[in-house]
């Protein structure tokens, strides 16, 4: 009996001891994939416990979470020949966890590097105004060049994005000073373009007041009332120039009537040479 007792100690330990080791936990954010005797067993174990068979089975978790990974900045020069430098940063993540445990050695070093060349190629076929205003472009070319191989891995890209890109010092100087040139312009245009639309008004202006005598008129008295409010000690009075040129056409006809009345002076005559006599 009491060997009995015994063997049946000892099968219980066994059993403890292989639930023990068999027993494994999946948390929410991984899949399982076991692994019996070097073949890939059956699905995916979902979150939870799982029993496995000791020896037997190989139990290898695979992380379904979003991996944010940053691509090391990559030298190149663009295709207007630029020498730039750089980085981005790639979200992706598992959504096959046996072709990603299968398929490739190491998913996370595997996508490192084809985002890094993949990087170099977008910039060799890239202009500089491309990679500082059109982004949204490259952004899209970029993810298609790692959708390619991702999917054979069993991996989907969520988003790829280009974080900074660095310019030589001369170049950042070159681009200053271009900005600078380009602000110039626009500021001597919108100059030239008020003054014109200032000098159509004034011109419109002009001419309403040559067909109505009387807006002058009424200007210098608007004027000369706008000055007076100030409260100055000293009032400037227009004078007209149509005044000014009167009395300059007055002045230049009175000239005229008295140099028409004075006499003119006489010529005198001039004496006639006397006659030489031979000696």
């Amino acid at each position: 009996m009491e060997i009995v007792l015994g063997g049946l100690g000892a099968l219980a330990a066994l059993a403890v001891a292989w639930l023990v080791t068999g027993f494994r936990v999946v948390q929410q954010y991984e899949r399982g994939v076991v692994f019996r005797l070097g073949r890939v067993s059956g699905a995916p174990r979902q979150p939870g416990p799982t029993l496995l068979i000791p020896f037997v089975d190989r139990l290898s978790k695979v992380n379904m979470q979003v991996i944010t990974m940053p691509v090391p900045a990559q030298d190149g020069i663009t295709r207007d020949n630029v020498s730039v430098r750089v980085d981005a940063v790639v979200y992706f993540r598992v959504i096959d966890p046996v072709r990603a445990s299968v398929d490739v050695q190491n998913y996370g070093f595997a996508m490192s590097q084809v985002a890094q060349t993949s990087l170099r190629s977008i910039i060799g076929k890239s202009e500089l105004d491309d990679l500082l205003s059109g982004r949204e472009g490259l952004h899209r070319g970029l993810e298609l060049m790692l959708e390619s191989p991702a999917v054979g891995w069993g991996v989907h890209i969520d988003r790829v994005e280009i974080k900074d890109v660095a310019l030589p010092e001369s170049m950042k100087r070159s681009m200053s000073r271009q900005a600078e040139a380009e602000r110039e312009r626009r500021a001597r245009v919108i100059t030239a373009d008020g003054e014109f639309q200032a000098s159509a008004k004034l011109a419109e202006a002009a001419r309403t007041m040559a067909e109505t005598p009387s807006a002058m008129q009424l200007r210098l008295l608007q004027t000369v009332v706008e000055v007076a409010a100030e409260k100055n000690s000293t009032l400037v009075l227009p004078f007209p120039v149509e005044l000014l040129r009167f009395f300059d056409s007055a002045a230049q006809q009175s000239a005229k009537a008295v140099a028409a009345s004075e006499p003119q002076p006489q010529p005198q005559p001039q004496p006639e040479p006397e006659p030489e006599h031979e000696g």
